[in-house]
């Protein structure tokens, strides 16, 4: 007996397609079938065809399909401090730049309109998911959620008061009325994310472990960036951050630590049994000279390493594909060995590695049926990319995220031919040109004072 068709809203038919799970393989002349935000299925295109009767198929024969990438780490909204205090130290980034800016604009337009404003940037990119870390978390969830982006933000805890809040306990309180506020949404999730801690005491990072079992939330740190942090925790708590944190009850599966650049051999061993995952920021760790992060030994030891961008003020670009080119040509001469973390290691650094550490693996950062299709298409037929040999080695080594033509978050088209796919697309990019120009008036006011 003939079987009708089953229904789907979409077949999606890339020349290749790099699924992530199972690790390295890369299909030709496969389709993704989504349904209802979901992928019902990966197989040979022919039988998508005979099997699916999909209300839109689309054909793309030059083009290589990998999961939505997922960027661990920013600060979406400093977007607007794009190249403010290029080429200084860190401390000297903050404390003459990075902090009085903050102080002077930081409020809820500032927040919504670089939210945004990153959100085309990352989205255009293949980005289709990030783990954001800044003030207002309510405003940056609803912002980055408006374009299309899948958000999960940071339940900030910081000791000294800022616009938002006044002490680690307000910050607390109001972050977490921001994520039962935004409860329902279904492309929102939440950390905890108390700053670092040189700027959080015991009190709140004990709080902040205690909710983070409570919840079920990873807890987004930032950790042994520079080895100045290491030596002032030495000198106020006679241990390094990383055991601070372990005596707090923060050393656990559900840790992010965001840098990780000066770490010991015992310290990797300790992320390593505590089941943590590491924000590897390559770009942003190599421009405020804090040093380039251990990860040939964090891979081997079998840490999670994730991979982030930083925010714009410290990189400055929402570049994910730039960071997993990054990484994987410095984890080669950090460890002296051209083999280590090839290119669809670093592919799955920037998603499912990404999706783990913010335990959303079930959901997202692979192409697997039940999953739910984010997804990206990268065009590999420009002169600079061609000859080709190894789809996802050029999307590593040669491709950018110029090439990057759609994206798809919970199976809706959010990039189409490199532009915002939605009705008013192309006036959220107006609007959020207008409102960076403005921003940066006042920005060039202030730095002249």
């Amino acid at each position: 007996m003939h079987t009708a068709p089953q229904p789907v809203d979409t077949l999606i038919e890339p020349r290749w397609l790099a699924p992530v799970r199972p690790s390295g393989v890369v299909h030709e002349g496969h389709a993704v079938a989504v349904a209802g935000g979901s992928i019902v299925a990966v197989l040979p295109a022919a039988e998508a065809r005979q099997r699916f009767a999909a209300r839109e198929v689309i054909r793309l024969p030059n083009h290589l399909v990998t999961p939505g990438l997922v960027n661990s780490h920013t600060h979406a909204s400093m977007a607007l401090l794009r190249g403010v205090g290029d080429d200084l130290p860190l401390q000297r980034w903050l404390g003459e730049r990075i902090w009085p800016l903050e102080q002077a604009l930081v409020g809820e337009d500032f927040i919504h309109d670089g939210a945004r404003l990153a959100a085309v940037e990352m989205l255009r990119a293949g980005v289709t998911t990030c783990s954001d870390m800044y003030f207002f978390p309510e405003v940056v969830a609803r912002a980055l959620t408006s374009v299309g982006m899948r958000a999960v933000v940071g339940i900030i805890a910081i000791d000294f008061p800022t616009a938002y809040a006044s002490d680690a306990d307000d910050y607390l309180r109001k972050g977490l009325a921001a994520r039962d506020a935004l409860r329902d949404e279904p492309r929102v999730g939440f950390t905890l994310a108390p700053h670092a801690p040189y700027t959080v005491g015991d009190a709140a990072l004990e709080r902040i472990a205690v909710l983070a079992e409570e919840l079920d939330l990873p807890v987004h740190i930032h950790l042994h960036e520079t080895a100045h942090e290491v030596e002032e925790s030495v000198a106020r708590h006679g241990v390094r951050p990383l055991a601070r944190l372990a005596r707090l009850g923060l050393l656990s599966e559900r840790l992010i630590a965001v840098h990780a650049v000066h770490l010991t051999h015992a310290e990797v061993g300790e992320l390593a049994r505590a089941g943590a995952s590491v924000a590897h920021c390559p770009v942003s760790n190599l421009k405020l000279a804090s040093g380039i992060a251990p990860v040939p030994a964090l891979l081997a030891a079998g840490v999670n390493v994730a991979l982030g961008t930083d925010g714009a003020a410290s990189n400055n670009r929402l570049d994910m594909l730039d960071e997993a080119r990054l990484a994987a040509l410095l984890a080669k001469a950090a460890g002296g060995d051209a083999a280590l973390l090839p290119a669809a290691a670093a592919l799955e650094c920037a998603t499912l590695n990404g999706a783990r550490a913010l335990g959303l693996a079930e959901r997202i950062g692979s192409i697997e049926a039940g999953k739910e299709a984010d997804l990206v298409a990268v065009e590999l037929a420009e002169p600079e990319v061609i000859p080709l040999y190894d789809p996802v080695s050029h999307l590593l080594y040669a491709s950018g995220r110029e090439h990057v033509t759609d994206v798809w978050v919970a199976g809706r088209r959010v990039v189409q031919a490199r532009q915002l796919a939605s009705r008013d697309g192309a006036s959220i990019e107006a609007e959020v040109k207008a409102s960076s120009a403005a921003w940066q008036n006042k920005c060039r006011q202030l730095l002249k004072k």
